[in-house]
């Protein structure tokens, strides 16, 4: 099968589209013929020898957790009903998702709605159960405001959209203009650019005196600076990455304020989700439904190093996808 392999640890020029042997699959479990592999910014880490939060694996490696296609092989003691299921799962701590053929635990699968692609599936299992978790720390109310940096991203994208029919007034931020008119057209009620130190003041222009209740941020540095500058007495900052340097508040600042800023990953969000499972089988659910429309940002399987690229240069617009 063709397989990319990482050899050496190091730029994104190191992964190789290669010809290996095929996989099989053990005790309890199935072998997928692959029809969309996801890509992570924890990949690109990875790639780069940098653990967390899964550990370094052992040279040389097929990289990639999140993959979705069609089974064509049973081990034992897994059933064998699955055979020619259309699923998608999440490989967990052991990669080999960006290849032809991947092998993954029985149990750890999800069937894929009839009316979702493999490529959205993807975006789903990783991305939308990440989504539904943050969303999980957000009692949110029709009428109130929430701020969305990095809302061309793909939890951004399923955030405007899951806010928005709940009826929330959606600001969404992005990086560059393109990732902006994306943002628009995903339906946030104003889409700005977070790069413009003026876009706070284009805020207040629009909504006058509203404050913010809600900044979901996966950005940090200056733009979630000052999305939580916006929020009112009351209002949340919920973390959840951030790809500058993390908001810092001065001693006594929240409290003097009366807000609240929380990072919303861990072990509390799989509590409040029922579990990695419920979590996916809900994301998997609202996207067969079409409440939620992931983006797809789709490279070809030899592409890979192109991809990772992309991602590091903050050059995509959704879910990362590589198609064999």
């Amino acid at each position: 099968m063709k397989a990319i392999r990482l050899h050496e640890f190091g730029p994104a020029e190191n992964l190789r589209y290669e010809t290996v042997a095929d996989p099989l699959p053990e005790a309890g479990q199935v072998r997928i013929a692959v029809a969309a592999a996801g890509i992570h910014l924890v990949d690109t880490r990875l790639r780069r020898g940098l653990p967390g939060p899964y550990p370094l694996p052992q040279l040389p490696t097929i990289p990639g957790r999140e993959v979705a296609g069609v089974v064509d092989l049973v081990g034992s003691g897994a059933d064998p009903d699955l055979l020619g299921a259309r699923v998608v799962t999440h490989l967990g701590a052991a990669p080999g998702g960006c290849a032809a053929l991947a092998v993954a635990d029985a149990q750890r699968l999800q069937r894929i709605p009839d009316a979702l692609e493999a490529a959205a599936a993807v975006a789903m299992i990783g991305t939308g159960r990440t989504t539904l978790g943050i969303l999980g720390f957000a009692e949110v109310e029709p009428g109130q405001l929430a701020v969305v940096p990095a809302a061309a991203g793909g939890i951004g994208t399923l955030l405007v959209q899951y806010l928005r029919g709940a009826g929330v007034t959606v600001v969404g931020l992005a990086g560059s203009a393109a990732k902006v008119a994306a943002v628009a057209a995903n339906g946030a009620d104003l889409a700005l650019d977070y790069t413009d130190p003026g876009w706070p003041d284009a805020v207040r222009a629009r909504f006058g005196d509203r404050p913010a209740h809600w900044v979901f941020d996966g950005v940090g540095g200056a733009a979630g600076r000052a999305a939580v500058e916006l929020l009112a007495p009351g209002g949340a900052h919920l973390v959840f990455g951030w790809s500058d340097a993390a908001v810092e508040f001065a001693p006594d600042e929240l409290a003097a304020r009366g807000i609240t800023s929380r990072s919303v990953l861990g072990p509390e969000m799989l509590e409040r989700g029922g579990g990695i499972a419920a979590l996916e089988t809900r994301a998997l659910a609202a996207a067969g439904s079409g409440r939620l429309r992931p983006a797809v940002h789709r490279f070809a399987l030899a592409d890979a190093a192109a991809a990772h690229r992309a991602l590091e240069d903050r050059a995509t617009v959704g879910k990362v996808v590589l198609e064999p």
